[in-house]
């Protein structure tokens, strides 16, 4: 919901880093995405703390190749398909991770819950995304496509698996919680899209 908000603080934060690295972007999306691995796999084995902070740095690591890119003129399609694959990657991983850790007995269900909210909301951001692209074309953007806004971002990913890691006592309502924002945030871009498809192209939206 703030993405768009905290990514120029994000800019000014990771540029002294990025510009002084001259590894390939394409090098530090795989780091990242064997740290979002790692913390899945500590996570599973009840590794809270040392979970969190291979967390942390994949995140940091995720927001550095697309610095990284941007600085060095090298940003490119094959780039930011790259860089979402692995994010999802993570983000599938890690529920999954903090399930096999705990020992809440009901938390199967949660997560699968969990789980299907990711896969509903991608579909309601995806196409319509897509459908953006085929509409309007603009070169002076942050990110390889049009990322519509929605109740559930990045930023707000980034604070409710924090708490999974941080307070796995109560990872059962971490999850309800999350999934349930997640659910009404593609509804609400759901909703709202279809209502403007169908004002932009009344054809297209019978």
């Amino acid at each position: 919901m703030f993405d768009s908000q905290l990514r120029p603080y994000k800019a000014t934060l990771l540029a002294p880093v990025a510009s002084s690295l001259s590894l390939p972007p394409s090098w530090v999306t795989l780091a990242g995405l064997l740290l979002g691995l790692g913390a899945a796999l500590a996570a599973s084995q009840g590794l809270w703390l040392f979970a969190f902070s291979l967390f942390i740095a994949n995140r940091l690591l995720d927001g550095l190749d697309g610095e990284m890119a941007r600085l060095s003129d090298g940003s490119s399609d094959a780039g930011g398909y790259t860089d979402i694959t692995a994010d999802t990657v993570v983000y599938a991983a890690v529920p999954l991770g903090v399930a096999v850790g705990t020992d809440i007995g009901h938390i199967w269900p949660l997560t699968a819950l969990l789980l299907a909210s990711f896969y509903v909301n991608t579909i309601t951001w995806t196409y319509l995304a897509a459908l953006i692209e085929k509409r309007q074309s603009s070169t002076q953007r942050p990110t390889s496509v049009v990322m519509p806004r929605g109740l559930v971002e990045g930023g707000e990913t980034f604070v409710f698996f924090s708490l999974m890691l941080l307070i796995p006592s109560r990872l059962d309502w971490i999850m309800a919680l999350m999934a349930g924002a997640v659910f009404v945030g593609a509804f609400l871009r759901f909703t709202q899209a279809v209502n403007q498809l169908k004002r932009d192209s009344p054809k297209l939206g019978s």
